[in-house]
């Protein structure tokens, strides 16, 4: 492996643990914006993440159901009193 590139890879870590580090750091200071920028190395494209019909529907029910859960103990809490 070339010294250059070995380097170069080095510096791409090194910018993404600062970039954490500045994350945790805002987010301590209650910033409302939390300071992230997603550097690309050149040469390299990043790949657009979504998620199927399927898993979103997925997802919300899912999330309907702990909701659901959550409102039932506490009527439930209600009731006993």
């Amino acid at each position: 492996m070339d010294i250059i590139d070995a380097l170069k890879q080095e510096e791409s870590k090194l910018e993404r643990q600062l970039t954490a580090v500045q994350g945790a750091i805002a987010a301590l200071n209650g910033s409302a914006k939390t300071a992230v920028s997603h550097a690309i190395s050149p040469g390299r494209t990043k790949a657009k993440s979504t998620l199927s019909a399927a898993v979103r529907a997925k997802m919300s029910r899912a999330a309907k159901a702990r909701w659901a859960k959550i409102r039932a103990e506490k009527s439930k809490g209600k009731k006993a009193k």
